[in-house]
């Protein structure tokens, strides 16, 4: 149609320009005016003049260039009228290969969708014959998956998408619901895409169903091959030569293989050679070989279930790993045994009945509550003759109608939750028993004997009744709180002390209120603390103690205890008068510990201040003593000698005195080095030489088991022996002879001083290290009482001890006993 329109087109032009002909004889006219004019020739009935000239001329350029046109156009004209006639034969050959298309494309044996680049939803052109089972409406047709296979319509809209969006062509053949087969074609163009449908001839449906049988057939071979692929089992599929053609990634697990092209290629075999033979033999007889099989795997010996069916091409096998089953099933035998062993040991009886009403299980306490015959027992009776079993020997009660009774309690098999029914023996007991219903149809029967727990219950509940008026009469406050920090228990006594009303627990009043109640009523209130050990802000679950003073004077003695239930208990106890009296006796020890230290501080502060005189008296005595400064009467050097000595022994005193004072107040430091034994005993010897020769008494010194030497300060051991031998010659008989001994023992080092005087009795010994203590038990002098004193400070600064071994007229021995080294040795006594 658009070429005959440009045919009409090229026709229309020359008739625009017809009259330019009619021009031709004028123009001519002109020209022969013209000439005439230039040879001065008038033409006969004509008179030009320059201006006639002039158009003349102009009107001759006019017609000549009009006559040019005209000859152009007819030549034109021509040419177009060929074109025209070309044009229309090319029309009628379009016009008929038209007809041609439209008459195959509506053949009902295609049907075509054609999208083009500029409308989105397809053109439909074509039919299909019924039989095809496609439809003939649009929208019904273009709805595939009403009319087609779900496969078939899901594969033809994934074609036909990636047709359109990708270019990819595709032939397929599909499957209508009636079973025709269609043919699919789909291409693309550069302005079209084009999707065909081909209705097939019966040669061609035959080998379209067996296409589309291949592609299910296909399809189903890769899922299977998937499936068994994943299976956790060896698989294998073997050549009719008997190797290996396919295997699964399980069967390459097994063998220990990279994977299943690995086990093809290395030929690698899960069974055994003497397996695969017996697999062989059994297939020249039948087909299906099943039979358990040993073999390892990861080095463990398993045992496989091997099913292998042999075909005419070849063979198929698969192994199933029974090991774990097999371990699982002892497992549960070995839980079923031990499940019976644990009900054999309960005291609650316990039977179990199948889906037939059978029994099939009880336990001894079952046996021993009933006194049933254990072969009646073991030879699984019904569940309804057991009750009548039950019923016949009277171990339990009749009831009014025992049929209505027995299909009650029999209706546990047909329940879903459990049943607990009551039963009161003849007996006097009292049996719950409770029904519990099995998933395969059974019911567990529990029976259990709750005559002793009601009994318990009862007496528990007196015991209660009497706790409560016990409580309820004690002196001392007792308030409960439970988990939830509210009070579940309080005596009288408790709403007492506290000015709380008696309805304080049927208010359970939270704690956090009874703390708000006492603020104003403590002075240092503990209640704070209360309610963080309640509410279990104390993780730690300790208990507390203490004394709470109330305003009004009142001291109150608390105790807080946690309870195993998670309850706390708080204890109040009024402890004013005995407060009151600690107090005091506080105040009165505070006054002595002071006079104390008065008096060591006076004593201290004198022995210091005499010191210094006696000093000057004992040196300006010795200076009175020298003959230098002149003779001295026999009566003028006894009395110097008197002076001196009596100056020395109160200068013995003060030093002692301030020895004693520095231990008491804990500056004194020793000295601590290696004391020799033998030159430490004999220092303190010389020093009491002239007192012993004095009174004619002998010192004795043995040596034999003594170390050579220890650690201490050996100017204080010194000290320590020379008091103790004063001591001794104090009281030891002229003549006599006192013993100085050391030895090593197992704790340490020990000094003995012996005398032989007239001992001492059990009241002497109870204050012999008590301070200016003097003892005047038959002493030649009476001293200030301290050398023992000192003896024992010194001894107990050095870590060590002294006892005193004496009874009345069997002499006295003091030992004292230092440790070798020097760990133990303090610096100052305490």
């Amino acid at each position: 149609m658009a070429g005959s329109g440009a045919v009409r087109q090229v026709v229309r032009r020359p008739s625009l320009s017809t009259g330019s002909f009619l021009a031709g004889p004028a123009l001519l006219c002109l020209f022969v005016q013209l000439a005439a004019a230039q040879d001065g020739v008038e033409a006969p009935g004509a008179s030009l003049n320059a201006v006639d000239v002039i158009q003349l001329a102009s009107f001759a350029g006019v017609m000549g260039a009009a006559l040019l046109s005209a000859i152009f156009l007819i030549r034109e004209r021509t040419r177009t009228a060929a074109e025209n006639l070309e044009l229309r034969g090319r029309v009628a050959d379009l016009s008929a290969a038209l007809q041609r298309s439209d008459a195959l494309l509506n053949m009902r044996d295609q049907r075509v969708l054609v999208w083009t680049s500029s409308r989105r939803k397809p053109e439909l052109i074509g039919a299909l014959p019924m039989e095809s089972g496609a439809p003939d409406d649009r929208a019904a047709f273009l709805a595939f998956g009403r009319w087609l296979m779900p496969r078939s319509a899901a594969a033809l809209e994934h074609a036909i998408s990636a047709l359109r969006d990708k270019g990819v062509a595709f032939d397929l053949v599909i499957e209508a619901q009636n079973g025709a087969p269609l043919e699919v074609q789909g291409r693309k163009s550069a302005a079209h895409v084009v999707v065909r449908f081909l209705s097939l001839s019966e040669a061609q449906r035959l080998q379209a169903r067996l296409k589309l049988e291949n592609q299910r057939l296909a399809a189903d071979q890769e899922n299977i091959l998937g499936l068994i692929d994943a299976l956790d089992m060896p698989f294998w599929l073997r050549r009719s030569d008997g190797s290996l053609k396919w295997v699964n990634r399980a069967y390459a697990r097994s063998v220990e293989a990279a994977g299943p092209d690995a086990v093809i290629s290395d030929g690698r075999e899960l069974l055994g050679t003497q397996a695969r033979e017996a697999i062989g033999r059994h297939h020249l007889s039948k087909p299906v070989f099943q039979q358990a099989l040993s073999t390892v795997i990861e080095g463990d010996r398993h045992v496989l279930s091997v099913f292998d069916f042999a075909g005419g091409e070849g063979s198929a096998g698969i192994a199933v790993d029974n090991s774990e089953i097999e371990a699982i099933r002892a497992e549960h035998e070995r839980t079923i045994r031990s499940h019976a062993d644990t009900l054999d040991q309960l005291t609650t009886a316990v039977a179990i009945c199948d889906g037939e009403q059978k029994l099939r299980f009880f336990n001894q306490a079952f046996l021993k509550l009933w006194d049933l015959d254990q072969a009646f027992l073991a030879s699984a009776p019904d569940n309804a003759l057991l009750i009548d079993r039950l019923r016949s020997e009277g171990k339990i009660a009749e009831q009014p109608e025992w049929r209505r009774w027995k299909e009650s309690l029999l209706s546990a098999y047909r329940a879903v939750e459990s049943q607990i029914h009551w039963w009161h023996l003849p007996d006097g007991r009292t049996i719950r028993v409770v029904a519990n219903p099995q998933p395969n149809g059974g019911v567990t029967w529990i029976f259990e004997n709750l005559t002793e727990k009601m009994n318990l219950e009862s007496r528990y509940a007196t015991a209660v009744r009497v706790q409560g008026e016990t409580l309820d009469n004690l002196a001392e406050g007792v308030a409960v709180f439970g988990p939830d920090g509210r009070i579940r228990l309080s005596n009288p006594a408790f709403n007492t002390l506290w000015g709380f009303a008696e309805d304080l627990v049927a208010q359970k009043v939270h704690i956090t209120d009874i703390r708000a109640r006492c603020d104003s009523l403590a002075k240092d209130n503990p209640w704070p603390g209360f309610v963080a050990s309640v509410t279990g802000f104390d993780e730690e679950r300790r208990g507390r103690q203490g004394l709470a003073e109330l305003v009004n004077g009142t001291v109150l003695r608390y105790s807080l205890v946690h309870l195993p239930n998670g309850q706390v208990m708080i204890t109040f106890v009024d402890v004013t008068d005995s407060v009151n009296i600690e107090r005091a006796l506080k105040q009165t020890n505070e006054a002595l510990e002071k006079a104390d230290q008065l008096k060591n501080d006076f004593v201290q502060h004198v022995s210091y201040e005499l010191r210094s005189p006696l000093t000057n008296i004992i040196g300006f005595t010795e200076l009175l003593s020298l003959p230098a400064t002149g003779p001295l009467s026999q009566r003028q050097r006894e009395y110097v000698e008197h002076i001196g000595s009596s100056s020395s022994v109160l200068l013995t005193i003060v030093n002692d005195i301030l020895d004693l004072a520095t231990v008491d107040a804990g500056i004194m430091e020793l000295d601590i080095a290696e004391v020799q034994v033998r030159r430490t005993i004999a220092g303190a010897a010389e020093l009491i030489a002239d007192r012993l020769a004095e009174h004619s008494i002998s010192l004795a010194v043995d040596t034999a088991s003594a170390p050579s030497s220890f650690h201490g300060d050996e100017t204080r051991i010194r000290q320590i022996l020379y008091n103790l031998l004063t001591n001794a010659v104090n009281y030891a008989p002229d003549g006599s002879t006192i013993t100085l001994g050391c030895r090593r023992t197992e704790a340490g080092v020990e000094f003995s001083v012996h005398d032989n005087g007239p001992g001492m009795s059990p009241e002497v010994l109870d204050a012999v290290f008590r301070r200016f203590e003097p003892r005047g038990n038959g002493g030649r002098r009476r001293g200030a009482g301290l050398g023992l004193s000192i003896v024992k400070s010194f001894v107990e600064l050095h870590g060590g001890s002294v006892r005193i071994e004496s009874a009345s007229g069997r002499g006295t021995t003091v030992i004292c006993v230092f440790p070798t080294g020097p760990t133990g040795m303090r610096a100052a006594a305490e």
